[in-house]
């Protein structure tokens, strides 16, 4: 068949499209309706159609470079901010990951958030369960690890460049803008934002670290159609080209100095770790791994802690350093102690008293229990006892008022008639 040559509907509007493309700041709806009031014919499918073909608003994608990379080359580091469910709160997590250029072999983890001690953690776990490194690692510009520079003009802090040094690698980072340098480890990142966090739910870092330890394994073990194999099976070739690690790799931790509180406890993190009482006020060092706090007193470790990873601050508190304060039982007072020896009905309604009425007016109810017992026949007495504490009766007026009933046909006995009467 011959090719069909036809002139686009588009083309004798060339030039108002351009124009009416920035007097309606890019809507191409409005474009639409403008062009229609000008006597153009052009359906809104056709017009957006040309303005894509002709890159009229959005300029043509530009091709992207393609990179090979042997083994043991390069790996990629790079970190990205996302969102978790941990122990039931939506708390902002920072992403970390590490793959291996060639093989695809990947490693993530996630932190509270990413320092240079976070990175140094990172990288030795990543490389001590890899079992070597390669020579070159990429990064994207990272303050963390940058001191100066961008690029191939990028200094690296010498704190990050001993820490490569003693791995066997170096930090190169990639031109300003040109992310598609690093895009193994972009695409990844993208990866575990679309894969890994959707729909997840984590009790704590501890749960949230294993649960990305299992997904790696998975990851790395699923055949990928563009390499003809898994990237667990392409680490097994590229492993014998990986810089050897040192036989010792030391311990990453962060050094705090602190005093200790008037409580007996140093923070680290917003989180308060107790000590002895006996260094309250004195200053301490506090080393901070990857899991534990570790307590010095000059070269003596005194206490060691589980690190708590949470977003609440917490108070670790062990049993040995709770204070044991002796309270002494207070001694009955002169008027409690009366009571109390009256026998043992009167020493039941003592106990009512002080369980039911604050101190100060039990205290009171009892100097006045005392008087109406000094005041009152004790058969009397000790019946209205029994009465109100059978009732739970506390108020010594009631008490009283039982008392008098008792005795009123004793004690309250009047004349029927008026002695003045009989005199007369």
């Amino acid at each position: 068949m011959p090719p069909l040559e036809r002139a686009e509907k588009g083309e004798p509007h060339d030039a108002l499209i351009r124009e009416l493309y920035g007097d309606c700041q890019g809507n191409l709806v409005r474009v639409h309706e403008e062009l229609i009031k000008r006597g153009g014919e052009l359906s809104y499918q056709a017009l957006t159609g040309y303005c894509r073909r002709h890159a009229i608003g959005k300029p043509s994608k530009p091709a992207v470079g393609h990179y090979e990379f042997v083994a043991g080359q390069e790996m990629q580091h790079d970190t990205s901010p996302h969102w978790a469910v941990i122990g039931g709160l939506r708390q902002r997590v920072q992403s970390a990951s590490l793959t291996l250029c060639f093989s695809r072999w990947l490693f993530f983890r996630a932190f509270p958030r990413f320092t240079r001690f976070e990175c140094k953690l990172f990288l030795s776990e990543a490389l001590v369960e890899l079992g070597g490194s390669c020579r070159d690692c990429m990064i994207d510009n990272t303050s963390v690890i940058v001191s100066s520079g961008t690029g191939a003009n990028m200094v690296p802090a010498p704190e990050m460049a001993a820490f490569a040094s003693r791995l066997g690698f170096r930090f190169l980072a990639h031109e300003k803008g040109d992310a598609n340098r690093s895009a193994r480890v972009e695409r990844s990142m993208s990866f575990i934002e679309r894969n890994f966090f959707a729909g997840r739910r984590f009790a704590d870092f501890d749960d949230l670290d294993r649960q990305a330890r299992e997904w790696c394994h998975r990851q790395n073990a699923r055949w990928r159609r563009q390499l003809q194999a898994s990237p667990k099976e392409l680490l097994v070739s590229e492993r014998p080209r990986l810089s050897p690690l040192p036989l010792h790799i030391p311990q990453v931790y962060l050094l705090h100095h602190r005093i200790v509180d008037v409580e007996g406890f140093v923070t680290v993190e917003r989180h308060r770790y107790s000590v002895p009482e006996r260094l309250i006020g004195r200053r301490v060092e506090v080393r901070q791994t990857r899991d534990r706090i570790e307590i010095f007193d000059g070269p003596r470790r005194i206490v060691e802690h589980t690190r708590v990873i949470a977003a609440r601050p917490a108070r670790v508190l062990l049993p040995e350093h709770r204070v044991k304060r002796h309270h002494r039982k207070p001694e009955p007072g002169p008027e409690e102690r009366a009571l109390l020896a009256a026998g043992d009905d009167v020493a039941g309604y003592v106990y009512l008293i002080k369980k039911r009425l604050p101190p100060l007016r039990a205290t009171l109810t009892l100097r006045r229990l005392l008087s109406l017992m000094r005041e009152y026949p004790n058969d009397a007495f000790r019946e209205a006892v029994a009465t109100a504490a059978h009732y739970g009766l506390t108020d010594p007026e009631r008490l009283e008022g039982l008392v008098l009933r008792a005795i009123q046909d004793d004690y309250f006995i009047f004349p029927l008639e008026d002695p003045d009467d009989e005199q007369t």
